[in-house]
């Protein structure tokens, strides 16, 4: 993880140093924002990864391994569900509510909360609810 962690918060500076420069030579605050938030959005999860990578230490991917240092049971792998689908439904009403009215997050909040239960107690189950 440490290539991964160093990877973003390089990118993440160099785009907020950028921001900083665009903003004093533009004068336009919009796109200066934009710059600092998205060097903010690499920053962030580049010091999650070296955390993670201080914490486990060195993966075989991190240093120079042989394939079989690699070989195992990787994890599992979760199956198809309709809950990511409508998590994203149910978003996308919140986001109408903004444009439209307020009434359509009459719709858009239960869906959400519809979703994130569901997408819970299946995670938690282990499965499909189909039992497939």
């Amino acid at each position: 993880m440490k290539a991964e962690a160093r990877l973003l918060i390089f990118l993440g500076v160099f785009i907020g140093i950028m921001g900083i420069v665009y903003g004093i030579w533009s004068k336009e605050w919009g796109g200066t924002a934009m710059l600092i938030g998205t060097g903010i959005l690499g920053v962030f999860p580049g010091l999650y990864y070296r955390w993670w990578s201080k914490r486990i230490g060195y993966r075989p991917e991190d240093r120079d391994a042989t394939m079989e240092e690699g070989a195992g049971r990787i994890d599992t792998f979760p199956g198809s569900s309709i809950w990511p689908f409508t998590l994203g439904m149910g978003c996308w009403f919140l986001v109408l509510s903004l444009v439209f009215g307020t009434w359509f997050a009459v719709v858009g909040i239960p869906v959400v909360m519809f979703a994130l239960a569901g997408g819970t107690a299946e995670s938690r189950r282990g499965g499909d609810p189909a039992g497939h």
